[in-house]
């Protein structure tokens, strides 16, 4: 797997992280997988909001702890995976995660390093960790096979560019 672009930012709060969540959306399309790296209380279900926010979703977005994933309708379908209570990668393919892997809509999964056995080979990771107070340091990086594809609608990673 090859990183074709890595964006780093520092959010000051949870708005903050949500606003960059929107930013993110508007370079996701149907079949983009977004994985979810970082430790409790990060900001993985925070820059989840913002993402969803962002692909017009309206139902009330909260982690899937305990359901695994959770539905929503937007401006395409989203697919919300939390995988903290599974014990690996078998659990989640037991889920069916193909089918949201390979869909037809955006696929966000929280808790990915408990899925990176199954997870796409392209996809977009985004590694949160906190940095003090309610500070976030987000690294979002696209992965892929080849470093001449950037994938499915755009370039998820470039945030600098202007939307669509």
């Amino acid at each position: 797997m090859t990183p074709v672009e890595t964006t780093r930012v520092v959010t000051e709060d949870a708005e903050g992280t949500r606003r960059l969540g929107e930013r993110l959306s508007r370079r996701l399309g149907p079949g983009d997988v977004v994985a979810l790296y970082g430790p409790l209380g990060s900001g993985k279900t925070t820059i989840t909001q913002g993402i969803c926010r962002g692909l017009d979703v309206r139902d009330v977005v909260n982690s899937p702890t305990f359901t695994l994933v959770n539905e929503y309708g937007g401006r395409c379908p989203v697919y919300h995976l939390d995988c903290y209570r599974l014990e690996g990668s078998d659990d989640l393919l037991e889920l069916g995660c193909e089918e949201y892997f390979y869909g037809d809509g955006i696929c966000l999964v929280e808790w990915a390093e408990k899925a990176a056995g199954v997870l796409p080979r392209r996809r977009i990771e985004v590694h949160l960790k906190p940095a003090g107070g309610n500070r976030r340091e987000i690294v979002i990086r696209t992965v892929t096979d080849d470093a001449n594809s950037i994938g499915g609608n755009g370039h998820p990673a470039g945030l600098d560019r202007p939307g669509r």
